[in-house]
C-alpha cells in the first residue's frame, strides 16, 4: 500500500527560518529512516507567487506558486510564521487559498505565528490553538473567538494543529511523525535530530527559572537577582528564606525585599515553590526515584509537603504526574498529544483535582513554607519568613 504523503509548507516574505528548516528536516530524517519510496513524506515548498522568498534572516528558499500545486495532493499544509503574520487578512489572497486548501487535506498546521493566518481564514473560530507568548495578546485581541491556550508548545484540535514557539515546529514534526508513523518511527528521527521526544504539547513555552530570570534581568542593577533563580535550582536544599537569599546575592534584607517586589512582581516564597516544583517535575520525568527521595531532594522536606504542592499547583499527585509524563507515560493532556519526558514548569490540567482536599489546596496556600530549608521542613517550625 502506497504510505507516501505530500506536507507543503506555505511562506511568505520575511517568514522565520526555523518554521521551516527545523519541521521540514525532521521530515526528511524520518524518510531516511523509513527507507521506502511508497512511505514517508514529499516536501513541497509554496509561496503566492513562487520563486525565491527570503527570510527574516536573509536566506532565499525556492518556492513553488500556490497555483501549481493540484487539488486533492496534498495531504498536510503547515503556514509558517514570519516577521508581520498579523497583517494577513482574510482578503489577503494567500489566506484565501489557505482556506481553500484546508477543505482538501487531512491536517491543517500553523507554526509560531503562523496562526494568524488560519485565524484570518476563519479555521480557529470556536477552536482551541496556541501561538508565539508575544504575540497572545495581539491574537486575542484581533480575533477574540480563538480559544487561546497559554501553555502548551503544541496543540492538536480535530484537524487542525497548532504549534508556539520557533523551535516548537520541530515538536510538531515529530507529533505528525508519530501520528503518521508510530512512535518508534518519532524517537528514532529525535534521536537522529539529538532533541528529546517528546516535550508533551502539555507543557509550558518556558520554564519558571526562564521566566524569573528574564524578569529579574531587565532593569539595572538587576543583574545579580538575574543570577538567582540558576542558584536556588543548584541549592534547593539550602536555607531558602528571604534572609538567605538576600545572603545569596549579596544583599541587605531591605535591599532584597524592596528590589525583589518591584523587578520580579511577586514574593521570594512563590518563585522558590515553582522552582522546587520545576525541579521535582524534572526528576518524576526522566528518573525512576522513589518519590520520597525526590521530595527530599527538591528541598521540600516530606513527601506529603510535595504532594501538597502538586495537587495546588496541577490538580494531581506527584505519582498520578508520573504516570502520565514519565518514561511510558501518556504524556498528553487533552489533545496536545506527545509523549515522553522533558523538564517543565507549568503544565495547565484540562481536568483539575475535583476532591474536596484539591479545591482547599487550589484556593491558597501559606508561602512561608516554600521559604524553609531542606533541614527545616523535616520537623521543625517554621521560621518567621512569610513574604506575603
Amino acid at each position: 500500500m502506497d504510505d507516501r504523503r505530500t506536507i507543503a509548507f506555505v511562506l511568505f516574505d520575511q517568514a522565520l527560518a526555523l518554521n521551516l528548516s527545523g519541521p521540514a528536516e525532521a521530515l526528511s530524517v524520518a524518510n531516511h529512516l523509513l527507507g521506502s519510496e511508497a512511505a514517508g513524506y514529499d516536501l513541497l515548498f509554496l509561496s503566492e507567487a513562487g520563486g525565491l522568498v527570503r527570510t527574516s534572516c536573509g536566506l532565499a528558499v525556492e518556492t513553488e506558486a500556490l497555483e501549481t500545486a493540484p487539488p486533492g495532493t496534498i495531504d498536510t499544509l503547515i503556514v509558517v510564521g514570519g516577521l508581520g503574520a498579523w497583517a494577513f487578512t482574510r482578503e489577503t489572497p494567500l489566506v484565501q487559498w489557505i482556506r481553500r486548501a484546508s477543505k482538501s487535506v487531512r491536517r491543517t498546521c500553523s507554526i509560531c505565528n503562523g496562526t494568524f493566518l488560519l485565524a484570518a481564514a476563519g479555521l480557529l473560530d470556536g477552536r482551541r490553538a496556541v501561538t508565539h507568548w508575544c504575540e497572545v495578546e495581539r491574537l486575542k485581541t484581533m480575533y477574540p473567538g480563538v480559544r487561546i491556550e497559554l501553555d502548551p508548545i503544541y496543540l492538536r484540535d480535530g484537524a487542525i494543529w497548532t504549534a508556539a514557539g520557533m523551535s516548537a515546529g520541530i515538536d510538531l514534526a515529530l507529533a505528525l511523525i508519530d501520528n503518521d508513523h508510530g512512535r518508534r518511527t518519532s524517537l528514532s528521527v529525535a534521536k537522529e535530530l539529538v532533541v528529546f521526544l517528546h516535550r508533551p504539547g502539555g507543557q509550558a513555552q518556558f520554564s519558571s527559572a526562564l521566566a524569573a530570570q528574564t524578569r529579574l534581568g531587565t532593569m539595572p542593577p538587576a543583574a545579580r537577582l538575574a543570577e538567582l533563580p540558576a542558584w536556588i535550582m543548584n541549592n534547593l536544599k539550602a536555607d531558602l528564606s528571604v534572609d538567605g537569599l538576600a545572603k545569596a546575592v549579596g544583599m541587605s534584607l531591605r535591599t532584597f525585599a524592596r528590589n525583589f517586589a518591584r523587578w520580579h512582581g511577586d514574593t521570594p516564597a512563590k518563585l522558590v515553590r515553582e522552582l522546587r516544583i520545576e525541579a521535582a517535575c524534572r526528576h518524576l520525568e526522566e528518573g525512576d526515584s522513589e518519590i520520597k527521595l525526590v521530595a527530599d531532594l527538591c528541598g521540600f522536606g516530606d513527601e506529603e509537603r510535595m504532594r501538597r504542592a502538586f495537587l495546588r499547583r496541577f490538580g494531581i499527585p506527584p505519582t498520578a504526574y508520573r504516570d502520565r509524563f514519565g518514561r511510558g507515560g501518556s504524556g498528553s493532556v487533552g489533545n496536545g498529544g506527545g509523549r515522553g519526558a522533558l523538564p517543565l514548569a507549568k503544565i495547565r490540567l484540562l481536568t483539575p483535582d475535583r476532591s474536596e482536599e484539591g479545591q482547599q489546596l487550589a484556593r491558597g496556600s501559606d508561602d512561608s513554607e516554600w521559604l524553609q530549608s531542606g533541614r527545616q521542613a523535616n520537623g521543625s517550625l517554621p521560621g518567621q519568613d512569610r513574604t506575603g
